[in-house]
């Protein structure tokens, strides 16, 4: 019988069937969901020595203390203290980050609670665990039909199960409060398991379910994302971009994450380019700003209004002259005098050739000859 491998991104690790038919789960630390890179690893901190952070489906993680005196490492399978029964999940840091991941969130190691860590894994706990999560998309799929016969206004996006298979988590979307009485009860019947209802956002549903977006990576919510700011489309502005909602949007619906991580940029550099509230006067006429580039310091200038033809570019010490000059009552030199004026830009293929017909079949001199013979 040979080996089969799985892998779960859900979850970050990789499982395997060895020959024996014993499940094998190893840590991958490739996964996209909000993987960790321990760039501390082999320094100690004083005091984190049994602070572990393990980590659960999709971006769910939280940090437990070992007082059980095993020796536990990165990429170990832990049983862990949950609320009601145990849970299992991933080892996957230690040491001096586990530090700056309690500093971030504001938590004081000497006050606050934390839960245990039992034991590592048995084979008996992973299949069991195993047979648990097998269970979450029909129960998912199962859960939304129930919520559509109650007439609920909400949108149940992920459920994870506990690792004893005792609990499950249902993530759901709405808009207004809704009322799960009923629907709890419908749940607990229908799957006879513990059910605990957790909100989320549609950025949030986003990060869980993972995706790729337009750059060719993985979202960002997803891959290192894990608090969310407010994005309006001021931020869009000031970095010149269309404000066209299909091209704004992500895959939430929302406005896309990554217009905050370059809005600082284009901000500090617009507060040292020259601002341009009309038209500049020349010695030959009137340029009207097109358009600029705030990273470059370029500003294009053309002679008709509203046109994208016959652009004439200024740098910002040019156009400082300029406007200087206009400020005097004075008119600046032409722009046609620079000889400078943006070209279509002409097609390259990706070999870097300049025609793409090399790919057609050339008829032979042969083939002709023989076709004015016949004619």
């Amino acid at each position: 019988m040979s080996e089969i491998k799985e892998y779960d991104c859900h979850r970050g690790c990789e499982k395997q069937i060895d020959a024996e038919g014993n499940l094998n789960c190893k840590y991958d630390i490739s996964c996209c969901k909000l993987a960790v890179f321990d760039w501390l690893e082999g320094i100690g901190s004083i005091g984190m020595e049994n602070l572990f952070q393990v980590r659960f489906k999709n971006t769910r993680k939280a940090i437990f203390i070992n007082d059980s005196g095993q020796t536990i490492r990165i990429g170990d399978m832990v049983i862990v203290e949950a609320t009601t029964g145990y849970d299992l999940g991933i080892v996957t840091l230690s040491g001096a980050m586990v530090a700056r991941v309690l500093e971030r969130s504001a938590i004081d190691p000497k006050n606050f609670t934390f839960k245990k860590i039992y034991r590592k894994a048995k084979q008996a706990d992973i299949e069991k665990w195993k047979d648990a999560t097998a269970r979450e998309h029909k129960i998912m799929i199962r859960s939304r039909q129930i919520a559509a016969n109650l007439g609920l206004d909400m949108k149940i996006g992920d459920v994870e199960m506990q690792g004893d298979g005792s609990k499950a988590i249902f993530y759901y979307i709405a808009d207004e409060r809704v009322d799960f009485r009923q629907l709890i009860k419908d749940f607990a019947e229908e799957f006879h398991i513990r059910i605990e209802m957790k909100q989320i956002g549609a950025r949030q549903e986003a990060g869980l379910i993972g995706g790729i977006g337009v750059c060719g990576q993985a979202i960002c919510c997803s891959r290192h994302m894990n608090s969310f700011q407010s994005i309006t489309t001021s931020a869009a502005r000031c970095q010149d971009l269309s404000l066209n909602p299909l091209k704004l949007a992500g895959q939430c619906g929302k406005l896309k994450c990554c217009i905050n991580h370059e809005a600082s940029v284009y901000i500090d550099a617009q507060s040292r380019m020259p601002r341009v509230n009309g038209p500049i006067y020349l010695e030959d006429g009137e340029a009207t700003l097109v358009k600029r580039d705030i990273l470059k310091g370029v500003f294009w200038f053309s002679y008709d209004p509203g046109s994208m033809a016959n652009m004439y570019p200024l740098t910002c010490e040019e156009l400082e002259d300029i406007l200087e000059l206009n400020r005097q009552g004075k008119k600046g030199p032409s722009l046609m005098d620079n000889g400078v004026q943006e070209s279509s830009p002409e097609f390259m293929s990706a070999a870097g050739e300049e025609s793409i017909s090399r790919f057609d079949k050339r008829k032979s001199s042969k083939h002709r000859k023989n076709k004015k013979k016949k004619q």
